[in-house]
């Protein structure tokens, strides 16, 4: 008997958001109207959502345990809720607004379907996750930790082994680019 994958959107969005974050990078980068201001504070905002990730990244135990210390008391999926935050430095930062209506729509459309198809695998993996669910938001996180006061602690090997760094390499790359096209349209313009 042959079994065939089954092709619903989570499946597909959980394909499609890497090679579709290069493909709006690109975008991004050719729509963006940046100004060493809006870079500036598109920095301020982004560095947040830099530092939750890294923070996140060094609690989670992927597919041994359900992590429910550190950020994950406040909130079911602070990875996702850190890209969020960066996306809105880079909106910020890009000074255009058709670049920050389209990252809150691919977050919706792509981020939503992979965080569902998530956790139900969490569900069905950890037989504690239903409790977790009801007492940590998706999302928006809680004002004060969930759970025990016991609060886990921060790894630095597994910060690496998830290669978080490349969110900050990544977020720095994008802000540089855009620097670049500063100073590349100065220079055209003969204002450099």
């Amino acid at each position: 008997m042959s079994h065939k994958p089954k092709w619903t959107w989570s499946c597909i969005a959980q394909r499609i958001r890497v090679p579709l974050g290069f493909v709006f990078a690109a975008v991004y980068i050719w729509l963006a109207h940046p100004t060493w201001d809006s870079i500036a504070i598109g920095c301020a905002v982004a560095a947040p959502g830099i530092w939750l990730r890294a923070i996140a990244a060094g609690f989670v135990k992927k597919n041994r345990e359900l992590t429910i210390t550190g950020p994950y008391a406040y909130t079911r999926n602070p990875l996702y809720l850190g890209s969020v935050i960066i996306a809105l430095g880079f909106a910020v930062a890009s000074r255009n607004l058709w670049v920050g209506v389209p990252i809150v729509l691919l977050f919706f459309a792509i981020y939503l379907p992979v965080i569902r198809s998530e956790e139900k695998y969490l569900a069905g993996v950890f037989p504690d996750f239903e409790q977790y669910q009801k007492a940590v938001p998706r999302l928006f996180p809680r004002l004060t930790a969930a759970g025990s006061a016991e609060r886990g602690a921060f790894s630095k090997e597994l910060y690496f082994k998830h290669r978080e760094y490349n969110a900050l390499v990544g977020s720095a790359a994008m802000m540089l680019a855009l620097a670049l096209k500063i100073a590349w349209h100065s220079r055209s313009t003969g204002i450099f």
